[in-house]
């Protein structure tokens, strides 16, 4: 399906592949060749998204733009199942497995892999060729590399890198109730949402 959004629509060439169950919407321009494969789920907000030639969005992936961070995929990009790219910068030939979630300002370097579940939180930045294992978590600029269970650790660099400034423009605090109200408007938008024919 495709949907304009905020006036702009998708671009995608002939030699590209949409699935009909994936959705594209608004400012989604694909590489040639590029494949969106069954519930895949490309979201411009109010920020671009750019995939490249022969990259592949797996099933039940999403794909997020914002305006402060459009989204960037490389070419020869493998983007996973359940995979969550929100705001963030991936450099060519990188492989990003099942479940992994790359947050807002965050860059995957070149030939870099993000094992199964792992994370690149906010505003981090993957060195190109860089491994992230298995539910891992790779935080900071430069990258640094923690297992889950090793919060604390993680928490000394993450506290610096401003996640609720970075992903929901306040200051950390802000009631939840005041984040949810401006999320609920700023997401109304999709209300004046068109299908269009490819």
């Amino acid at each position: 399906m495709m949907l304009t959004h905020r006036g702009e629509r998708p671009v995608v060439p002939e030699s590209a592949y949409v699935a009909p169950s994936a959705v594209l919407c608004g400012a989604v321009t694909l590489g040639e060749n590029a494949r969106v494969l069954h519930g895949a789920v490309l979201t411009a907000e109010d920020g671009g998204i750019w995939i490249g030639d022969e990259t592949v969005i797996m099933e039940n992936a999403l794909v997020r733009g914002r305006s402060r961070h459009p989204v960037s995929v490389g070419n020869a990009v493998l983007v996973g199942p359940h995979a969550h790219l929100n705001g963030s910068t991936v450099e060519d030939e990188v492989f990003i497995a099942t479940g992994v979630s790359l947050f807002p300002g965050s860059v995957a370097g070149s030939g870099s892999e993000l094992r199964i579940n792992s994370v690149l939180h906010v505003n981090s930045k993957l060195a190109p060729a860089t491994i992230v294992p298995i539910g891992w978590i790779a935080v900071g600029d430069p990258a640094q590399l923690f297992p889950p269970d090793q919060h604390e650790a993680l928490w000394r660099v993450q506290a610096e890198l401003d996640f609720p400034g970075t992903v929901y423009g306040v200051p950390r605090g802000t009631p939840m109730r005041t984040i949810m109200a401006r999320q609920a408007e700023f997401y109304g938008a999709h209300g004046d949402d068109q299908m269009i024919d490819r």
